[in-house]
């Protein structure tokens, strides 16, 4: 906990029966302030900290700005205008001058770079109007709301990363309709008034005609729950469900204009990509024909409930949060050995997903599997798919963690990976080995999760996830043919198809919802080691990118 940790993160976790620590060295998570980058060394390897380093490149409206215009340039506009034009001064100065002649009669939204609660903003429509000498970003006003009884609102939408590589993204199922308090006019006159044009409750709540709403299901005063809009919308003949769907995308793309600057600093800083995990705040405004834009994203979202109707939509969504980051028990071994390499300002640890015991042959394989999968020129679909050919004991870890989490999910969809998630893979700036495969396995077990889940439940058993196996299972291998897919289920190389195993259910819990249709694994139940006699816990690593001419040459030491 943190003097900045809301009230309502710390009372579900004191329903939880966690305690709070004023010491440095013994906490399992930590809710507070983001902290620059080389901070997030100090970060042990059994903790846990609501923020990544570098989401600034999103949380900071320049910056966020400036990543989406570099995917547009590299996508198109096709793929990428769900967010207003923007200019940032005073770089900028020459363009928007241009701009701002080609179109006397357009208004301007001018804001801070890294404000939050509407401080500093404005809207303008002349050139005289705009604040000299300090950094600022203007961005071209939708002027073409969509407007309930006549007044303008935007979607706070809750997104939780639990992880940069391999990708997971969720979306919360509830959110907040945040309305301006005055009826919308499109008039210059009324450019100067605040609770017309600006949606933030921060602000409107000062306006005496503001009016608050308690239940979560009435679609009444100036807040209301999202699932109400759109029970709203439906009744109005709107299909809610393909706005939904829209938001995914413009959610899933801006978070992957981050990725690669996230994923380069968790590499840098973080011990374990465990260590990570943060809740992002989407500002999203319908226009007139019910698209969605991408106002800003807010890396440390408002969790303060002033009301019944925030406590239980922010609160259901917290529980369910904490549910899905995992938390786990560390060993002593892992807390001694955490603490004795914490001195470290020079290097990080090599920590493993598990303490695999593989011999130096199933590494390499592991290697030079990765290696092919992303040193391919011009791979398809195809290709792609047979990377559930051969499973290493890395791709199992990954998997199994992918699976046991989306089992604690909650109210909470996760949209990537999704059964549609390869449409999104040449939107990285490089391909992620993991992201490849997380997808590939959605795409073939969406549909029958307990197929796959049985299947990841009997190799854990056989030990193949931690390289203990003491079956003959044949390495991965270079192709010597083209790439063919297989059209039955995923094996361990040439071996014959594993018997499934039974995993034991997951302690329930008074705080989650009711998953008991769901195939679960639950690190708390996997099988125990058999060369320590431990219970085998997992965690994301980072993947190897290769990236030499020679596969054999990229996997050597």
């Amino acid at each position: 906990m943190s003097t900045v940790t809301p009230n309502i993160v710390k009372q579900t976790i004191g329903r939880s029966h966690f305690k709070t620590s004023k010491r440095n060295d013994d906490w399992l998570g930590c809710w507070g302030h983001h902290m620059k980058s080389p901070s997030f060394r100090s970060i042990l390897g059994h903790q846990k900290l609501n923020h990544f380093p570098g989401s600034f490149q999103i949380g900071r409206k320049d910056r966020l700005w400036r990543n989406l215009s570099r995917m547009q340039s590299r996508f198109g506009k096709k793929e990428f205008s769900f967010f207003p034009q923007s200019f940032i001064l005073p770089q900028d100065a020459k363009l928007l001058r241009k701009a701002w002649e080609s179109s006397s009669r357009q208004k301007w939204i001018v804001k801070p770079p890294a404000s939050a609660r509407g401080i500093g903003i404005q809207v303008i429509h002349k050139w005289s109007q705009l604040p000299k000498r300090r950094p600022l970003l203007v961005q071209r006003y939708l002027h073409k709301p969509y407007l309930i009884s006549g007044s303008k609102f935007d979607l706070r939408i809750y997104v939780y990363v639990t992880s940069y590589d391999p990708l997971r993204i969720y979306l919360f199922s509830d959110g907040l309709v945040r309305f301006a308090s005055c009826k919308y006019s499109p008039s210059m006159k009324s450019l100067g008034n605040k609770f017309m044009h600006l949606t933030n409750y921060s602000v409107n709540k000062k306006n005496t005609e503001y009016q608050a709403n308690a239940d979560e299901t009435a679609c009444q005063g100036h807040k209301w729950a999202l699932k109400a809009l759109w029970n709203y919308l439906s009744q109005k003949g709107v299909n809610s469900d393909a706005i939904w769907e829209k938001i995914k995308d413009v959610v899933v793309k801006t978070i992957i204009s981050s990725e690669p600057y996230v994923t380069s600093l968790l590499k840098m800083y973080v011990r374990r990509p465990y260590s990570c995990h943060e809740l992002f705040g989407f500002d999203i405004m319908l226009d007139e024909n019910l698209k969605p834009w991408v106002l800003e994203v807010n890396i440390s979202p408002s969790l303060h409930s002033n009301s019944p109707l925030d406590i239980s939509i922010k609160g259901q969504m917290i529980r369910d949060l904490l549910n899905l980051a995992g938390f786990v028990l560390p060993s002593t071994e892992d807390t001694s050995s955490s603490s004795s390499s914490s001195s470290s300002t020079t290097s990080l640890p090599s920590c493993p997903r598990e303490k695999c015991q593989m011999a130096p042959e199933q590494l390499t394989a592991q290697k030079l599997k990765k290696a092919y999968y992303l040193t391919q020129k011009i791979p398809d679909q195809d290709f792609y798919s047979s990377v559930l050919d051969v499973l290493t004991p890395d791709d199992v870890q990954i998997l199994v963690q992918m699976e046991d989490e989306f089992s604690r999910r909650g109210q909470f969809e996760r949209i990537f990976p999704s059964r549609i998630s390869s449409r999104y893979l040449r939107f990285f700036e490089q391909p992620r080995y993991f992201n490849i495969l997380t997808t590939q396995w959605e795409q073939k077990y969406h549909g029958n999760k307990l197929k796959g889940v049985d299947l990841l439940r009997s190799w854990c058993y056989k030990g193949f996830h931690t390289g203990t196996t003491s079956e003959s299972v044949p390495l991965w291998s270079l192709p010597t043919s083209p790439v063919t897919v297989p059209k039955g289920d995923v094996t361990l190389g040439a071996s014959p198809k594993p018997e499934t195993g039974v995993l034991g259910k997951p302690p329930s819990s008074k705080d989650s919802e009711d998953t008991s249709n769901e195939p679960s694994l639950s690190t708390q139940v996997l099988p125990v080691n058999k060369s320590s006699g431990k219970t085998s816990r997992f965690s994301a690593s980072p993947m190897s990118q290769s990236t030499g001419d020679s596969l054999l040459a990229a996997v050597s030491p």
